[in-house]
């Protein structure tokens, strides 16, 4: 493509202007993530290099020099996150090996709603007007609740700024006939501040299979809007609102050797936030928040003639109340907060609407005692109408050993609740012989069958406790360190999670109809090392890099194969043999290694940004290929470790103007049985106005 090879020489033409340069300057690779602070972990402002739980901020000048689009695409770049493809074609996430399930997505310190099959779909967010990510990994319950299991992600988009009146476009056209347009307005006067933030996407879409007709992705478009106001009272009180829309719309073929269907899938969501900042006093404060959101998500096939074929639809409300207070006592800041949750959600399958309602409140004690002591201690309970209530703990603390050295560990508690999907769930499947029926509608239906005589064998399935929620341990170990050009952490980290909601078959009908459910099955373990190391080299060459170590195993597996009760297949003598424990190589889609590297560079005399990022996976196994019940062993037909390579190049002209060409995976590797979310290189330009 014309595009790529542009886009690829202008790099590497860049880069040997970069070398002949022998001047220094005062550049932004140097100041890049100095003082880096977050507000997530705490929810109080904290240096990270001080806070004594693993994290990690991702802020607005890299997330502009990686030159990408979504949010998933700087996310799958950072160290222990990996983005995974759902079965609806989006994009999770999976953090210390949890999966997608178990990592709260929030934007602006709100979560989102809409996960499809417990995966909340990272695309959808735009990067335009982020002002940085925070990263906390571990269990987060005792500040956010469920589904803070592994840790939180939190998007902190741009916030308008006063006595201004400024505004940034820009334009990006990449590979498979992409467009990216983003519009940003910055306003204030006096008291009142104010911004408008709109961005619009389209995807060609993408084949990764010619041989047959059906594309891997159908092309899509999509709009984001938000718009931001804020009003200072008084030196004590100011109130602030945002409001975001989100609308996507795809048009899909699904070709078949009868015949062709046509379709369409919209996804509207809306979020709308209201706070009040009202300090109290110098050393006392409190935030009044009312938080709503709305996902919806319909879909439908018809046939040639325009009948209808299949329609769905999910439709989920959350409006959630919450106040929280902050008191600076003599030695440290005490954080309360109480909120209430009111949670809805309709969609295809539900008998009925599913409301859930709970309560929550926490406190938190930010200890300083003086010297080089820091501990962090948290209580959360959670209080719900469906499910078993919740109490959740954390303590950790940070030693700083010298001025530039300092160690942290935590130990907290996370869990994450039964989902509408496991408890309310009724779907029939006729033409493939199955249904799956949600745990509380489970019995009723059963019982119903049995008295109708349709039930031939039930299994021996314990349904009569409620399900309860998945619960874990999450334990963090590890030491920052920072002198002059170098700055490096290490984590050594470990979950074990119990009560793992599963599906099983609960009962046999008369036409060989299985019946599935949800019940709590077993135990999963996790481990393993993080390692981030960054090293200024010069004032405009910078050299980052950051590695992760995971074992991910199911302790029952590890003791029936202990037992001698784990048989599997060789494919080419078919003859059983049984495994050994050494064989077992651990969960599927979990890689054992992980690593990105990173090279940043100024060319002094034409400020130009140079980068060039690689990340490594290394091989995986999605599905037991042997016939060893389930188990991934290393016999088992593994996914290939692979590279993708990424490089782009900055320029500024003038004082308004940017231009910025790169190609994302750049050695243009596909997978195209495996790896459904990988297109191949994409190639972009892209133009930038600043007024």
């Amino acid at each position: 493509m014309l595009l790529n090879k542009i886009c690829i020489a202008g790099i590497f033409l860049c880069g040997c202007n970069a070398v002949a340069q022998q001047h220094t300057v005062q550049d932004s690779v140097k100041n890049t993530q100095l003082n880096e602070v977050m507000i997530t972990a705490t929810r109080n402002t904290r240096q990270l290099a001080n806070l004594p739980l693993p994290g990690a901020v991702v802020d607005s000048a890299t997330i502009a020099r990686a030159g990408v689009a979504r949010l998933n695409e700087i996310l799958s770049e950072q160290t222990g996150l990996i983005t995974v493809a759902d079965f609806g074609g989006g994009e999770g996430l999976q953090m210390q090996g949890l999966d997608a399930a178990y990592t709260m997505i929030m934007i602006d310190g709100v979560p989102l709603a809409g996960r499809t099959a417990g995966t909340l779909d990272l695309s959808r967010i735009t990067v335009g007007n982020i002002e940085r990510i925070e990263i906390v990994k571990g269990a987060s319950s005792a500040l956010y609740g469920s589904e803070a299991l592994a840790g939180v992600i939190n998007i902190i988009t741009k916030k308008p700024k006063p006595n201004t009146l400024k505004g940034v476009a820009a334009y990006r056209y990449a590979s498979f006939k992409t467009h990216d347009a983003n519009v940003t307005l910055n306003g204030g006067y006096k008291k009142l501040v104010a911004s408008l933030f709109a961005n619009h996407y389209i995807n060609g879409g993408y084949d990764l299979n010619t041989s047959t007709p059906n594309k891997t992705v159908e092309p899509y478009a999509n709009t984001t809007i938000q718009p931001k106001l804020g009003y200072t009272i008084n030196d004590n009180l100011n109130i602030n609102g945002s409001f975001r829309y989100y609308n996507q719309l795809q048009d899909y073929k699904l070709y078949s050797a009868e015949t062709n269907y046509s379709g369409k899938t919209e996804i509207n969501e809306w979020n709308a936030q209201l706070k009040a900042d009202h300090k109290w006093s110098s050393k006392s404060r409190a935030e009044y928040e009312i938080y709503t959101t709305n996902y919806r998500n319909g879909q439908y096939l018809n046939s040639p003639e325009g009948t209808p074929y299949e329609n769905s639809f999910y439709n989920q409300w959350l409006i959630r109340p919450e106040i929280r207070t902050m008191y600076n006592l003599k030695k440290g800041i005490f954080t309360t907060g109480i909120g209430f949750n009111h949670e809805s959600l309709n969609r295809t399958y539900f008998q009925s609407e599913a409301v859930f309602n709970s309560g929550y409140a926490y406190a938190q004690y930010d200890y300083n005692p003086g010297g080089r002591l820091n501990l962090l201690t948290g209580l959360r309970y959670d209080a719900h109408i469906k499910y078993r209530s919740q109490l959740s703990p954390k303590i950790a603390a940070n030693y700083k050993v010298s001025e530039a050295l300092s160690v942290k560990t935590s130990v907290g508690y996370g869990y994450k609740a039964p989902d509408f999907r496991q408890l309310y769930f009724n779907f029939t499947n006729s033409s493939q012989g199955y249904s799956v029926l949600g745990y509380n509608v489970v019995q009723e239906q059963l019982q119903a069958l049995e008295a109708a005589g349709q039930i031939t064998r039930l299994y021996d399935v314990n349904l009569g406790s409620p399900l309860k929620p998945e619960s874990s341990i999450n334990f963090n170990l590890g030491a920052y360190y920072k002198k002059k050009a170098l700055k490096a952490d290490i984590n050594f980290f470990y979950n074990s999670i119990n009560n793992l909601i599963d599906s099983r078959a609960v009962a046999l009908t008369t036409t060989s109809q299985t019946i599935f459910s949800y019940i709590n099955v077993n135990r999963v373990f996790t481990y393993g090392t993080e390692l981030n190391a960054q090293y200024n080299i010069t004032d405009n060459l910078r050299l980052q890099g950051g590695y992760q170590y995971l074992v991910a195993k199911d302790p029952d597996v590890i003791s029936k194969i202990k037992h001698g009760e784990v048989f599997a297949r060789d494919r080419n003598t078919l003859e059983s043999f049984q495994l050994k424990r050494s064989d077992y190589f651990g969960l599927f889609n979990r890689s054992r290694h992980m690593a990105n590297l990173k090279l940043y560079y100024t060319v002094p005399v034409w400020k130009t940004d140079l980068a060039l990022r690689a990340v490594y996976r290394s091989k995986y196994g999605l599905t037991d290929s042997n016939d060893s019940q389930g188990v991934l062993d290393k016999y088992d037909t593994f996914v290939k470790g692979y590279v993708l390579l990424h490089a782009s190049a900055t320029q500024p002209f003038g004082k308004h103007f940017l231009l910025q060409g790169g190609a994302n995976n750049l050695l243009n590797y596909t997978d195209p049985v495996n790896i459904s979310n990988l297109p191949g290189r994409v190639a972009y330009l892209k133009l930038q106005y600043n007024f």
